[in-house]
């Protein structure tokens, strides 16, 4: 039993630790059905289920205030690397279909809520899924905070996300052998590039950096965490969430940009914040995760039939709008390979169609929560 804060924040470290290097080294192909960040927020619930970490007013406090400070703090570094300047530049065609990709994904989201009457729960599951597909699971941990998503609905949301994902990304991959075909219904002309995309590595952080950025976040949380408790309208934690989002972009545009392995340390940040959240959830309700796999399956269809409209209205290629849909639901860990079997000439299009997800997912994430909210 572990009853102690010291103990806890133990634990759930160790727990991120390990599921982090398992995932990095070991290539088991569990990983790639079931990602490490799922499998953290699995063996976290079922500590807290079995009870062998204790649910005391001690370890209560020391979550909450861990929470409500990793996540502006996260949020902040992982939208430093985002360049909107170079994003920009990507030219028309990929700009409309990165934006239809976002907002066919909204449309698919509240057709499906409407359809399937969700309760006013399950507008926070959908809500927070939402963010990670049109973003990735720092926005789903971001908007989950805002919505005031309970555990439970957070780990059916990182369930479907993993399982609906998979299979999306598997789809995406067998069609494009198809693409010529594509491009022929829909009149287009292949993408042509060659951009070049140079990202911060953690392989060469000096001490120092370290220091530098896990410093500087923690002032961005101090700040956020004062400021969003007098500020109107919105929730403490809405407040919190658009702070840090904001001086995250703001961020970008200085020389903070270039501090190396932002993107790292906000990852290590995020696997902290899912073993937190998963200690706190229990395997109550679990038999519903199937009618909420097949809510996301349909989520899918409707914006993959968006966009093939899209891709006709406005002539874009295949490539275009697979890996726009790809940068929203797989964010950068998937949307450059799918961008390699096309050409590797054009992974860099991917990369920055991903990162600039970090960008939208929280905010059109958040509109998508509220509005799933008014519809329960």
């Amino acid at each position: 039993m572990i009853s102690s804060p010291l103990g806890y924040l133990a634990v759930i470290t160790l727990l991120a630790t390990l599921f982090y290097q398992l995932e990095k080294k070991s290539g088991w192909r569990l990983f790639e059905y079931f990602p490490g960040i799922v499998l953290i927020y699995i063996y976290a619930m079922v500590l807290s289920s079995l009870n062998i970490i204790e649910q005391n007013e001690a370890i209560s406090s020391v979550y909450k205030t861990t929470k409500n400070n990793l996540l502006p703090a996260m949020l902040f570094l992982m939208l430093l690397s985002v360049d909107i300047k170079q994003f920009l530049r990507l030219g028309r065609k990929l700009l409309i279909a990165f934006s239809g990709a976002v907002i066919s994904m909204m449309i698919a989201f509240i057709t499906v809520f409407y359809l399937f009457s969700f309760n006013l729960d399950e507008s926070t599951l959908f809500g927070a899924l939402s963010g990670s597909w049109m973003g990735g699971t720092a926005n789903m941990i971001a908007i989950a905070s805002a919505l005031g998503t309970s555990e439970n609905m957070m780990g059916y949301a990182l369930v479907v996300d993993a399982v609906d994902y998979t299979l999306w990304v598997m789809f995406l991959l067998v069609i494009v052998k198809f693409a010529k075909k594509f491009n022929s219904w829909s009149r287009a002309e292949e993408v042509q590039t060659n951009q070049t995309l140079e990202l911060g590595c953690a392989c060469t952080i000096e001490t120092k950096e370290y220091y530098k950025l896990i410093g500087l976040s923690l002032l961005v949380a101090f700040f956020s965490n004062i400021v969003s408790t007098k500020l109107p309208f919105l929730s403490s934690t809405t407040w919190l969430v658009l702070i840090a989002t904001v001086l995250g972009i703001i961020g970008s545009f200085t020389p903070l940009r270039r501090l190396n392995g932002s993107v790292q340390v906000g990852s290590t940040m995020l696997y902290l914040l899912v073993a937190l959240i998963g200690s706190r959830a229990s395997l109550e309700g679990i038999d519903s995760v199937p009618t909420y796999i097949f809510a996301g399956i349909l989520i899918l269809v409707i914006h993959g039939v968006l966009m093939a409209i899209l891709a006709k209205v406005f002539k874009l290629d295949l490539f275009s709008i697979s890996v726009a849909s790809l940068s929203c639901v797989g964010g950068v860990a998937s949307a450059p390979i799918l961008a390699a079997t096309y050409d590797k000439s054009l992974v860099a299009i991917a990369v920055l169609m991903a990162i600039a997800g970090y960008l939208v997912g929280t905010f059109s994430g958040l509109l998508v929560g509220n509005i799933l909210k008014l519809i329960a």
